[in-house]
């Protein structure tokens, strides 16, 4: 079943481009045709991309890893924010920090840090400082929080990158490909498709657009996420099985032997009924 249809790309908006003027030759095999000065998305293969990046992506979420969000453009904060908290994803919607894959062993130092003065408030050492050291404390930890918030839970380099406007997350993308770390992204006609390993042609400008192909990426991780769950519930339940059969191994063989000697005292008891009775006739002949 397909994850979206052509009408709802259309009714988003998604086959919006930029100005001709303002175009990537690169991103000439997405775009359908010119309309008053603008480039036309061919909806077709948006639809067609964005169903492959859907089931990669859900591969990668199946198999236990992170996908790391990035949208730093006003329009889209708030959107992908929401959708990445739904399923417990990291993200990056303030400012994307360079060094934040390259580096990123410093990036868990800054992380740890938060992590420290969140200790401090919780023992109540925080209460025993001056009120100058209280307020600079609280203002790096109000610092932290919005640059580093979104990937306080990442204790490692994250599987992939979904991102939003690949020109102006440009660093991120040049990181992760340093990093060899596969990108999923909207890519509009102003931005080159190259650098990245699974590009979807759409709108990233308009919230609609924005909304409407995150939320099927948040589905398809959705889909790896219960995956995941019934794949691991169904292991639990024949590890149990195994454990159980193997603690019931030794009652069984403890039966299958008492019958075994119960059968051969039968036996023995019948031998011996059948030579008490073939005696007294040996003694009426003599």
């Amino acid at each position: 079943m397909a994850r979206t249809t052509y009408q709802d790309l259309l009714d988003a908006g998604v086959h919006f481009g930029h100005l001709t003027r303002k175009w990537d030759p690169k991103m000439s095999q997405y775009i359908f045709m010119e309309r008053n000065g603008i480039h036309i998305i061919d909806l077709n293969k948006t639809l067609t991309k964005v169903e492959e990046a859907a089931a990669a992506i859900k591969q990668i979420v199946k198999s236990g890893r992170k996908v790391l969000f990035v949208a730093t453009k006003k329009q889209a904060k708030d959107i992908v924010a929401d959708y990445a908290k739904s399923v417990n994803m990291p993200y990056i919607t303030e400012r994307w920090l360079g060094g934040m894959l390259t580096n990123f062993a410093t990036v868990r130092k800054s992380i740890k840090k938060m992590s420290n003065i969140d200790k401090l408030t919780k023992d109540g050492t925080y209460s025993n400082l001056s009120k100058k050291e209280r307020l600079m404390i609280q203002r790096e930890r109000i610092k932290l929080e919005t640059l580093l918030g979104g990937i306080s839970d990442l204790n490692r380099l994250p599987a992939a990158l979904f991102l939003i406007d690949v020109k102006k997350e440009h660093i991120a993308v040049s990181e992760a490909l340093k990093l060899n770390i596969p990108t999923f992204a909207m890519v509009d006609t102003n931005s080159d498709p190259s650098n990245i390993d699974f590009p979807i042609p759409a709108n990233d400008d308009a919230t609609k657009s924005i909304s409407l192909i995150t939320s099927i990426i948040i589905k398809a991780i959705e889909e790896g996420l219960d995956e995941r769950k019934r794949e691991k519930e169904d292991e639990a339940e024949k590890e149990a099985a195994a454990a159980k059969s193997k603690a019931d191994a030794p009652e069984v063989a403890d039966r299958a032997e008492g019958g075994k000697r119960a059968r051969k005292t039968a036996e023995v008891a019948d031998v011996v009924a059948d030579a008490d009775t073939e005696a007294p006739a040996a003694e009426t002949e003599e």
